[in-house]
């Protein structure tokens, strides 16, 4: 039985309907084996083991009375720590927010309790969720289940280490900077990042809770909500539940996604960028990148190494600046201050990575405003190779899973080919997407000759989500898909 916590959620639901196993029993499960494995990982962080209980007892007198909650009927799932589950702790990393019980859940999460999920546990990430490593003064330090003196990522760290480790059936996730795809990437298993304003973000911490008490929220600017799982059927599953408009916004309009472009292998039209001016990609992950296009191209998909026709270091300029702007929206007015003195006095040659970001942190509205009118240029070139393109597969980080650090973020350091580049290095590949908006899915590619799990990124257009879905879906059809870290 034990087996059945590392298969994908949708069979496992259909392993509840078909009376092998009650939603009970799988709870214990999942919950059995959080006691025995999780220690050594620190993904889940929080548990309602009572509510949970009571919750799958209910669901399964519904089954044997003939009903049906919905197509996740009973599943035992997980909840990224960033997004309030009622009666649960909502820290977000942030001891201030140690004692945080929300009283009614995040809107995406509570279109996961009405499919019929069960929330059990909540997973860990950085502070506020800004970091790619998952550690915090609240909870600790999570672990890869692959080698634990690697990180799972960030900030849904928590969330890719507990899937990985058969710890949870689904997991939901927020990206702004690769923050669902890092994670999917460094612990082998699936993660969408949505289309920007598709999935309802009122729930989520940050911006702080308590703010608003109905149903409207800020729209944080290139933030979004999405899955991760084992599989990509989970993934669409997930999407097709979560996709809406903000509660607020419904009087008036729905969201209706459209289908993928195409169903079969041979039908998509599939560009390839491999390499970028930003920073070198590692060979070894390199080579695991080119050998499953090798494997897919031999399997009848038609691959270009084709990209859209943007600077790609000016994208992410824009990107950085942009993103700045919304990390740094919160900075208490003492240190917002500092950072303005700071930046005024930088030398105009500075354009290391703290300098872009307290430049973008204090920007002017004169100059953000700019930069999104070179945002929406960029919109345009993606528009316009997606008429001649499907999606576009590239790498999702420079390197596999690092090692933990937890120095100042603007000291730290990766390993790319043997040599030492910036840390924050580590965003040039998730800013492709998250600067334009666009849907992005990580599946596993394999396994770099160290053992470690690394990922393929498939972008494709504004609002078209399925298609970069069914084609990770075919995908995984021809490549290795999930496996379980050894010795889990």
């Amino acid at each position: 039985m034990e087996e059945l916590c590392f298969r994908s959620a949708v069979e496992q639901v259909a392993a509840i309907l078909g009376d092998r196993i009650s939603s009970r029993e799988l709870l214990d499960l999942y919950l059995e084996r959080v006691e025995r494995i999780n220690p050594d990982i620190n993904a889940v962080v929080a548990l309602d083991v009572e509510g949970a209980r009571k919750r799958a007892l209910a669901a399964d007198e519904a089954l044997a009375a003939g009903e049906k909650t919905g197509p996740l009927h009973g599943l035992p799932v997980t909840i990224k720590d960033t997004f309030e589950v009622a009666g649960m702790p909502c820290a977000s990393g942030a001891p201030i927010l140690a004692d945080h019980r929300p009283v009614r859940d995040a809107d995406a999460v509570q279109a996961l309790v009405d499919a019929g999920a069960i929330v059990f546990g909540k997973t860990n990430v950085p502070i506020f969720g800004g970091d790619f490593q998952s550690y915090n003064n609240v909870y600790g330090q999570s672990n890869n289940p692959w080698n634990p003196e690697r990180t799972p990522g960030g900030s849904s760290g928590g969330a890719a280490a507990a899937l990985a480790a058969g710890l949870s059936a689904l997991e939901l996730g927020s990206d702004i900077g690769g923050s669902i795809r890092t994670p999917a990437h460094f612990c082998g298993v699936c993660g969408h990042k949505s289309s920007y304003g598709i999935v309802p973000m009122r729930g989520h911490v940050p911006p702080p809770p308590g703010v608003f008490s109905g149903h409207h929220t800020l729209s944080m600017d290139i933030v979004v909500a999405g899955p991760l799982a084992r599989s990509v059927e989970d993934i669409e599953l997930s999407m097709k539940l979560l996709a809406a408009p903000e509660r607020y916004q419904r009087t008036a309009w729905k969201l209706c996604l459209p289908p993928p472009r195409h169903v079969k292998l041979g039908d998509f039209r599939i560009g390839l960028l491999l390499n970028s001016p930003i920073c070198p990609l590692d060979s070894g992950y390199g080579d695991v990148l080119q050998g499953a296009v090798d494997t897919l191209a031999k399997a009848g998909a038609g691959i270009r190494e084709r990209h859209p026709a943007i600077d790609i270091a000016g994208s992410h300029d824009i990107f950085l600046s942009l993103l700045a702007a919304v990390m740094g929206a919160g900075t208490p007015p003492g240190t917002f201050g500092k950072w303005q003195e700071t930046a005024a006095s930088l030398p105009p040659e500075d354009n290391g990575y703290l300098a872009r970001h307290l430049r973008g942190a204090t920007q002017t509205h004169r100059d953000w405003v700019a930069m999104d009118g070179m945002r929406q240029l960029l919109r345009q070139q993606w528009a316009d190779f997606f008429t001649d393109f499907d999606i576009l597969l590239c790498p999702v980080a420079p390197v596999p899973a690092i090692p933990h650090d937890h120095s100042y973020m603007y000291d730290r350091t990766i390993l790319v080919n043997g040599e030492e580049c910036p840390y924050m290095d580590i965003l040039s590949w998730a800013g492709l997407a998250g600067v334009a908006g666009l849907p992005a899915t990580v599946i596993p590619a394999g396994r770099t000759p160290e053992g470690l799990p690394v990922g393929m990124q498939i972008i494709g257009p504004w609002l078209e989500d399925y298609t970069p879905i069914q084609a990770a879906r075919l995908f995984e059809q021809v490549l290795e898909g999930f496996t379980p870290p050894p010795g889990i």
